[in-house]
């Protein structure tokens, strides 16, 4: 979202407005109330006699409530206004505002308090890229109090029922509230913009049910959230406050899949993509785990059942695929885009594996991955023979669905991501490096869970010879000999596309890198050309598509770096790690602890502070995720049979940092760190050491 919004949210609901806390229809700005993919407010601005009102403050108390402090007018610098306006906004199922007008004058006032009302029932795809072109019908009508918006196609009906709590007349505009104000008093009411969206007859299996909670009752399981998470002390504000902020934007971020109505799993971000979303979910969940493990207990079973069963062009599904997107609203229910769910990402599905494995080396949950064992193993016969498209051996994608489909299906999905050292862009299938280190990782971790908890040691064997041979080729294959480092991908002739890029950096978390090449990594990563200041480039500067302000070839994406950090950290490079930590927490200061999905790749040395990437998500859960994956890091934390190993390494700036109540399979334990003057640890482990790669 950009400065000039406001957003709140709960689960997949959210509404974004201006700062009056208007909603002012425009075809270049996402404002409305959204619930389930689509939008039920698309204008709901406030007058009083007619002119709109100016703001004075905006106070953000909680992620599911504004409050909007306004004046009436255009406020001349020397004009004291007579009236103060107060507008709380807070999501339940729906929009509730409460709105107060307090009269300052000596005599009393008659106002006209109307409120325009209008709802374009546009899918999010559409309101995202602009393309609203309906094919049912609207309608509205005034039915016992209310006015009631709608809109329906054959089956599909959405409404958005308007109310007030005190007399108002209602048109097909909006309402209207005749106001008389004594003396020094207040008037207040509350309105409501509700929504009624029923699924059509064989669709139910859709549904998403709808979070009802008062805002008590989000309060309180905001307070619960925030007690069961581990307690951070430190000397430096900034990383409390970062902390404290992810955490809050994680409980925001949180729906109920069909499924697990209790249980809750990460939306991606807002306002785009406030979806269960196959490869954010899982990252998100790899960064929580020492916060939050039942998120990732959530998302594994949840992606679980809803893993590919059959081979379907559209939806890019394949057996044992695991999914990319899930949405609901009109254009995917009626098959115009693929998303019920959509299949077309070639990671999440060993992603898939490499979180199982974590998640049980920190919680010693067998039973959940028993429960899964049938789902794990199809996820590796679709790495073994649907993934490989050249029969090379490694995964590469090419879309099916030549339509709507993904044309790059890595994190790096946008249409120029993936390019050569000059700028061009290679043919398909593409083999991505970072695909083939989660397969390795994939194939490591599942030959564990096949061993320790499947009792199956041929088939962990076997996992084990194929991961070491997939290790042989790959540092063979992807080694760019005259710059000494990894191939961003290959093309479908099997030849490097050599652009030099932080895709590298995933290959250090993985593991597959061979030792003696990750120090030539690790030279590139920190180098100019890919270290900014404040965090590595998605894109090495000097290439051809290089742009500081290019989605993926040129920012800085806090979750690309909290996971290249973690990587250097496998590896023995403490301090690197701790650099690559600094920048981005440094960088967290400007935006209030809210990192957002990315921001520009300038120097540090040159803007003196991080420069807005202008469309990013914000809130968004694996931006979130960064600051606890990053202090995960920096604090060397690794699950080792029933212990936990603590390592700090901190950065220069950072003199004391403990964690406290670190969930696990060895109950509550705390950790602690201090800079390069000193290091300690704490906790039921054994002498701390660095875990290196295989």
């Amino acid at each position: 979202m950009d400065d000039e919004q406001v957003g709140i949210l709960d689960g997949t609901t959210f509404m974004v407005c201006d700062h009056a806390g208007d909603i002012v229809p425009s075809p270049d700005t996402p404002l409305g109330l959204f619930a389930h993919d689509t939008r039920l407010l698309s204008k709901w601005v406030l007058t009083i006699d007619g002119e709109r009102l100016s703001t004075l403050a905006i106070d953000d108390i909680h992620y599911f409530e504004n409050r909007f402090y306004l004046v009436p007018g255009r406020q001349d610098v020397y004009v004291n206004s007579t009236l103060s306006v107060r507008r709380i906004h807070t999501l339940d199922s729906g929009l509730h505002e409460e709105l107060s007008i307090i009269n300052h004058e000596g005599r009393p006032v008659d106002l006209t308090v109307r409120v325009d009302v209008d709802a374009d029932f546009a899918d999010v795809f559409e309101v995202k890229d602009a393309t609203a072109r309906k094919k049912g019908r609207h309608y509205r009508r005034v039915d016992d109090g209310c006015l009631v918006l709608g809109y329906q196609r054959d089956r599909f009906r959405r409404e958005t029922i308007v109310s007030a709590a005190t007399p108002a007349e209602l048109d097909d505009g909006g309402l209207t509230l005749r106001v008389h104000l004594e003396p020094h008093s207040q008037w207040c009411t509350r309105l409501a913009a509700e929504p009624d969206l029923p699924m059509p007859r064989g669709l139910e299996q859709l549904t998403i049910p709808a979070r009802t909670t008062r805002s008590q009752d989000k309060e309180r399981r905001l307070k619960d959230w925030l007690a069961e998470a581990p307690r951070l002390e430190s000397g430096w504000e900034p990383l409390r406050g970062a902390y404290r902020r992810s955490l809050i934007d994680l409980a925001a971020l949180r729906f109920s899949p069909f499924l697990a109505e209790d249980r809750s799993v990460p939306a991606a971000g807002l306002p785009w993509f406030m979806c269960l979303f196959g490869r954010d979910s899982i990252l998100t969940s790899l960064q929580t785990l020492p916060f939050a493990p039942d998120l990732a207990a959530t998302t594994l079973r949840v992606l679980a059942f809803r893993q590919g069963s059959r081979v379907d062009d559209f939806r890019e599904e394949e057996p044992g695929r695991i999914l990319h997107e899930m949405r609901y609203g009109e254009t995917s229910v009626f098959e115009e885009t693929p998303h019920t769910p959509y299949f077309g990402s070639a990671d999440a599905t060993p992603l898939f594996l490499v979180l199982l494995d974590e998640y049980e080396r920190w919680t010693g949950d067998v039973g959940l991955v028993r429960s899964v064992e049938q789902q794990a193993r199809a996820a590796i016969d679709w790495i073994d023979h649907y993934a490989d498209l050249t029969g090379s051996g490694y995964i590469s994608y090419q879309r099916r669905n030549t339509r709507n489909g993904l044309e790059n299906q890595c994190w790096k999905d946008s249409w120029d991501g993936i390019s050569y050292r000059d700028g061009r862009l290679p043919g398909f299938p593409r083999a991505t490096c970072e695909l083939q280190g989660y397969a390795y990782d994939a194939k490591m971790r599942t030959a564990r869970l096949a061993r320790a908890v499947w009792h199956d040691p041929a088939y962990a064997d076997r996992l084990e010879r194929e991961a070491a041979d997939l290790k042989r080729r790959f540092n063979h294959d992807f080694w760019v000999a005259d710059g000494e480092y990894m191939a961003l991908a290959l093309d479908g002739d099997g030849r490097q596309v050599d652009a030099l890029s932080s895709n590298i950096g995933h290959l250090l978390w993985s593991g597959i890198v061979d030792e003696p090449k990750a120090a030539a990594l690790v030279r590139h990563l920190m180098s100019p050309a890919m270290f900014s200041g404040w965090g590595v480039r998605t894109l090495a500067e000097g290439s051809g598509r290089y742009n500081p302000i290019g989605y993926h070839v040129g920012t800085i994406w806090p979750f690309d770096n909290s996971f290249i950090a973690w990587g250097l950290r496998r590896y023995g490079y403490a301090d690197e790690a701790a650099r690559i930590a600094a920048g981005i927490l440094d960088a967290a200061v400007f935006y209030d602890g809210r990192l957002p999905e990315a921001f520009a790749g300038y120097r540090r040395d040159e803007t003196k502070y991080p420069v807005n990437y202008p469309t990013a998500c914000s809130p968004q859960a694996w931006s979130a995720g960064a600051t606890l994956l990053l202090l995960r890091t920096m604090l060397g934390l690794n699950p080792v049979g029933e212990d936990l190993v603590i390592r700090p390494a901190l950065p220069a700036n950072l003199d004391f940092v403990a964690l406290l109540d670190i969930p696990g399979r060895w109950g509550r334990l705390d950790a602690y760190g201090r800079g390069p003057a000193g290091a300690g640890g704490r906790g039921h482990q054994p002498a701390p050491q660095q875990l290196s790669a295989p």
